[in-house]
């Protein structure tokens, strides 16, 4: 699943897990973080932009590999900070033109994400958002406020002035149903083994690893031993990352799940860093979501390449009336 359906703010400089304002730098710190960057009110701190960077990298490792992963991380410094910048001016547009985002909004957003995908609890949420993107549902709810800001003022100030004809919002519903389908419902453990750095910690890696496909064999308990050798947190919960939809997950872990029957486990998966294992625990499929239901998306869809021109030059007019200042030189930001 993707739970945080990012549709308008994919368009931003920087992706939209990582649009979002740094954590803020306590007054009465004993250490002073070093503010890189003032935008209108908000600052961009040295540590905040460090931390969004390393949320980015995590992001682009858990869905990339090789020579794509490679490219994606060389821009991702820059693409960041763009987009923290852009999501405090978008913040602020928000608030001048009186955005109807409240925090009832976003409850009943996080309510709707939890029906979506069966959750029955904010428990379940939050289990499934730490087990694959890291965070607790605080930090979730904060970003999904943050993102509705910024598609109420995308939507108002670019996209309202794309027109899209209702028979090609159709024609297209036909042609892609099956992007429509409700995601398939999987739920999985995984053990997971740090290849480490060195030749030498690597053989030791395999030979863990094949240690515990003999114990598997020999009937011991999945659970237990991811457990008891896993190196991913999700060993708190036996390797456990509790329900998840279909295209969450790293492509060849999810395509290795997909292919298991209940119980069974995989072939040992190979990352840059890490070898996994994982066991299946269940697997739902759902239907094909109605026109009526899919129709905002399908229109955000055909507007989005209709206004890449239209948002870019929207932003950049953002950013020429405020009161952007580089404390420290660009060029020094991006080289860390």
């Amino acid at each position: 699943m993707r739970l945080l359906a990012p549709t308008l703010a994919l368009l931003l400089a920087a992706p939209a897990l990582l649009a979002q304002a740094p954590p803020p730098t306590p007054a009465k710190a004993e250490v002073r973080d070093e503010i890189l960057v003032v935008v209108n009110k908000h600052i961009i701190t040295r540590r905040g932009l460090s931390q969004a960077v390393e949320q980015q990298h995590a992001a682009l490792y858990r869905q990339f590999s090789g020579k794509e992963l490679d490219t994606k991380l060389t821009d991702a410094r820059d693409k960041t900070l763009q987009g923290l910048v852009d999501a405090f001016l978008l913040e602020d547009k928000g608030a001048e033109l009186g955005s109807p985002v409240t925090d009832d909004y976003i409850r009943a957003s996080i309510d709707g994400i939890k029906k979506e995908n069966n959750f029955t609890s904010d428990a379940d949420l939050e289990q499934a958002l730490k087990g694959s993107l890291g965070i607790g549902l605080p930090e979730f709810i904060k970003r999904q406020k943050q993102q509705a800001i910024q598609q109420f003022v995308l939507q108002r100030e670019v996209f309202s002035k794309v027109a899209v004809e209702d028979n090609e919002l159709r024609a297209f519903y036909e042609d892609h149903k099956d992007e429509y389908r409700m995601p398939t419902r999987f739920r999985i453990r995984e053990l997971v083994l740090a290849k480490g750095a060195t030749p030498a910690d690597q053989a030791i890696a395999r030979t863990q690893l094949a240690a515990i496909q003999a114990d598997l064999k020999a009937g011991k308990s999945f659970e237990d031993l991811a457990k008891a050798q896993s190196t991913s947190p999700s060993k708190a919960t036996g390797g456990d990352l509790g329900w998840m939809n279909k295209g969450f997950l790293r492509t060849s872990i999810e395509e290795a799940a997909l292919k298991l029957k209940p119980e069974q486990v995989s072939a040992p998966i190979e990352t840059d860093k890490d070898l996994y294992l994982i066991q299946l625990i269940a697997l739902e499929d759902a239907p094909v979501k109605s026109f009526t239901e899919v129709k905002p998306k399908i229109l955000e869809k055909l507007q989005e390449p209709k206004a890449q021109n239209a948002i870019e030059q929207y932003l950049a007019g953002l950013r020429i009336r405020a009161n952007i200042r580089y404390l420290v030189p660009k060029d020094q930001i991006l080289k860390g």
